[in-house]
């Protein structure tokens, strides 16, 4: 996630009523426990820069999380620096803007408008568009420039957005000497141009106060998608159905020395769908961990991959409480691949 504020620079209802749906409707069912560690507390002010309509909202303070960047989880953030052995291209980037997102970028709050649940390759991210605020350190005119190579500044804005032609086209503008909005996605200049914060209705700021807390974290409400963000299930519907049952996601993540505790928060329509998709998580489970006593299927993934499906499988914990289902994990540098030295080693 914090790499990808960098590389936007360098590349280019069904079921039961639920107070989720809306103000009015019955109140929404009591929250689960939240994380360890994690207390319930307003959203960072960077996130009142977003649109109000957005459907999902993300966070990250990567200068909390650049701790981590000695450990294995620095890679997994994009925290790492890319060092001696940096992708040319990348090295290039930064000698011309003098921007390197492992170093400069502190924080970055991000809307999405999900239009499809799978993009397709080669297509970017397609239809959906995304808007992000960050705060760092930014060498404006070395960005200008560097834009304006292939780019064009969008006439009659203020301040000046800039647009950068790519797959998918990029828009951004400053907003003050340590501020940037970045856009993409389908309309990204009208996007860029639309920043006119708003209150955010109740549901979506109670579910982003449960989670704000942690240095990383995603919220989304799901009752309102595209019918297009469906369409992967058209031959599933008794998936498309638990699907549409969702009607909030909530995602916080913390570091634990060099593991992150992870809680994914799915809250549904209805206690009886909520009692299904744990019961197909777990499912899901118990079919990837037969599936891995065989041979066959381990020689078809690196030692890495290996690892990560085996310690996730082992690890995952799928819990329901209401109408909410939680997937609970601790991702650890061995998930990754890295293993712990004997305490016997010299």
């Amino acid at each position: 996630m914090a790499g990808g504020i960098g590389f936007y620079f360098y590349r280019s209802r069904t079921g039961e009523p639920t107070g989720a749906g809306g103000p009015g409707g019955p109140m929404a069912p009591p929250p689960p426990p939240s994380l360890p560690g994690i207390t319930a507390v307003a959203p960072p002010n960077l996130l009142s820069e977003l649109p109000a309509d957005a459907p999902a909202v993300a966070y990250v303070d990567v200068a909390a999380l650049r701790a981590l960047k000695n450990s294995p989880l620095g890679g997994l953030l994009d925290l790492t620096s890319p060092g001696p052995d940096a992708d040319r291209e990348y090295a290039e980037f930064v000698r011309q803007t003098g921007f390197d997102y492992t170093r400069d970028l502190d924080k970055a709050a991000i809307a999405f408008w999900p239009q499809s649940f799978a993009v397709e390759p080669g297509n970017g991210i397609g239809e959906n568009r995304v808007l992000a605020v960050a705060d760092g350190r930014f060498d404006q005119q070395k960005i200008k420039a560097y834009a304006l190579r292939t780019g064009k500044i969008v006439p009659t804005t203020n301040p000046p957005v800039y647009e950068v032609p790519g797959n998918p086209t990029v828009s951004f503008q400053f907003l003050s000497a340590t501020r940037i909005a970045i856009a993409s996605g389908n309309d990204a200049r009208r996007l860029a141009e639309s920043l006119s914060p708003s209150p955010r209705d109740p549901v979506m700021k109670a579910r982003l106060n449960r989670v704000a807390g942690a240095p990383i974290f995603a919220v989304a409400r799901t009752d309102n998608l595209p019918q297009s963000f469906y369409a992967n299930f058209a031959n599933a519907p008794q998936l498309e159905k638990l699907a549409r049952s969702v009607r909030g996601l909530s995602l916080a993540g913390k570091p634990a020395g060099n593991n992150i505790a992870a809680a994914l928060d799915a809250e549904c329509d209805s206690v009886k769908n909520a009692f299904e998709i744990s019961t197909l998580l777990d499912g899901f489970r118990m079919v990837g961990s037969m599936a891995l006593s065989d041979p066959k299927a381990l020689k078809q993934m690196t030692k890495e991959q290996a690892a990560f499906v085996q310690a996730l499988i082992r690890q995952l914990n799928i819990t329901r409480q209401d109408r909410w289902v939680r997937l609970r994990l601790d991702i650890t540098p061995e998930m990754l691949g890295e293993h712990k030295p004997s305490p016997l080693a010299h």
